[in-house]
């Protein structure tokens, strides 16, 4: 197992993002943001900057997050915007040496609601065949988002979308409820979740919160092991099955990454805390 990580979780800028990597001794960055804008709505000249400086520093990037089909975008979007990261996404994944894209399965529709279904399968289609054309692999991740609804539509986008392979998120299923059961849906539990869905799983990213007990609160989050994810019980499975990929950890616990006003974020905090996250982390592996 490899660990990396969301390091705008550290900072937002590039430098920074090294020196918390560095300081873990670590050689990998799950990429998502710099100075606030992910990698493929950079302007070419800032992004080949970022390349640049990331082949200096000898940092890896086995990971994408990206901003296609995220809980931010409604399935009746223009699907030109999503075909448009595509192709910003595609050459900059290639620069970077960067095999895997987080993608999702656009923003949930109230329950009980229209969900578009034939539309997100027809759009996910697309998405991952042109990924899998370049040579690239789009992993949809259990959020927000249709599949996220629960570990049963997860596995009929699998069933739906030839070639989509999952990254699996400890922490998002404690705050969302399982639509695969009646009402009223209880919370998804993160253990069952894995289970159902362990055999298409390429990548982990790691959050662990506590249950929340109100629904629309945001959740309390913790460090990794500590709230109700099941992370020591998940990754041991995993490494009996024989998984050997990476482990992204996406702490949450400082600053929520989409919090929309960033001046009230304590930057230092948030270093700290990821640093110390990462530390556990380590830890935890080790004693698996």
């Amino acid at each position: 197992m490899k660990l990396t990580g969301f390091a705008d979780e550290a900072a937002r800028d590039l430098e920074t993002q090294i020196k918390a990597t560095r300081e873990l001794g670590w050689s990998a960055i799950s990429a998502r943001g710099v100075n606030g804008s992910n990698l493929h709505e950079l302007p070419q000249d800032e992004f080949d900057r970022v390349a640049d400086r990331l082949d200096e520093a000898a940092i890896h990037i086995p990971e994408f997050g990206s901003l296609i089909g995220n809980w931010g975008k409604k399935i009746t979007s223009d699907f030109a915007i999503t075909l448009a990261e595509i192709e910003r996404a595609i050459p900059r994944m290639k620069r970077l040496g960067t095999p895997l894209i987080r993608v999702m399965s656009y923003a949930q529709e109230p329950w009980g609601e229209d969900q578009h279904e034939q539309e997100r399968f027809r759009r996910l289609r697309e998405i991952v065949r042109r990924f899998a054309d370049a040579g690239l692999t789009a992993v949809h991740e259990n959020c927000m988002n249709w599949g996220g609804f629960s570990a049963d539509h997860t596995l009929r986008l699998i069933g739906e979308i030839p070639g989509l392979k999952l990254v699996f998120d400890t922490g998002n299923p404690l705050f969302q409820r399982d639509r695969s059961k009646p009402e009223p849906s209880p919370w998804q539990d993160p253990w069952e979740f894995w289970t159902k869905v362990r055999d298409h799983v390429v990548h982990i990213h790691i959050k662990d919160c506590i249950s929340p007990t109100v629904e629309g609160v945001e959740p309390v989050y913790t460090m990794p092991g500590e709230g109700d994810a099941k992370i020591p019980e998940i990754l041991a499975d995993a490494k009996a099955r024989g998984y050997d990929g990476w482990i992204a950890i996406e702490p949450h616990v400082a600053t929520v990454f989409h919090v929309k006003d960033q001046s009230q974020v304590d930057w230092q905090q948030c270093y700290d805390s990821y640093v110390e996250y990462g530390k556990r982390m380590e830890t935890l592996v080790a004693g698996l």
